[in-house]
């Protein structure tokens, strides 16, 4: 089964940017549905954004379109996580996922679709 790892969490001011990336390593071969949960201290996970593996079109919450990019490289092996124009409120665990599945688009903002996650890296957006 696939590993993920994020990274590239931090400190930045409100209306700042920063990417977040997650690889995955194991078996790589295959190819995943991948996304991005948050988590605030708090409150529940929720969705923010994924890449369908059927079409590689993303999908974003709406509490983030305009601002979030999801992305993946050519090799489906690392999946990224532009942020432009944080906002206080956008400060979380971020959280990488995955499955092997093909889920349709009102399934992927649903945390039980999928079956592998990383481990997180946090986010915090604050003056």
């Amino acid at each position: 089964q696939v590993q993920l790892t994020e990274s590239g969490g931090g400190l930045v001011q409100p209306g700042g940017s920063l990417r977040v990336s997650c690889s995955a390593s194991g078996r790589t071969g295959r190819t995943y549905t991948m996304g991005w949960f948050r988590q605030a201290p708090g409150k529940d996970r929720e969705f923010v954004a994924a890449i369908r593996r059927a079409d590689g079109h993303p999908s974003y919450a709406e509490s983030v379109k305009g601002r979030f990019t999801a992305s993946r490289n050519s090799a489906r092996d690392v999946l990224f996580l532009q942020m432009n124009n944080l906002k206080v409120e956008d400060t979380a665990v971020y959280y990488c996922t995955a499955t092997e599945t093909n889920p349709i688009t009102g399934d992927l903002e649903w945390a039980s679709t999928y079956n592998i996650w990383g481990k997180g890296t946090q986010v915090t957006v604050s003056s």
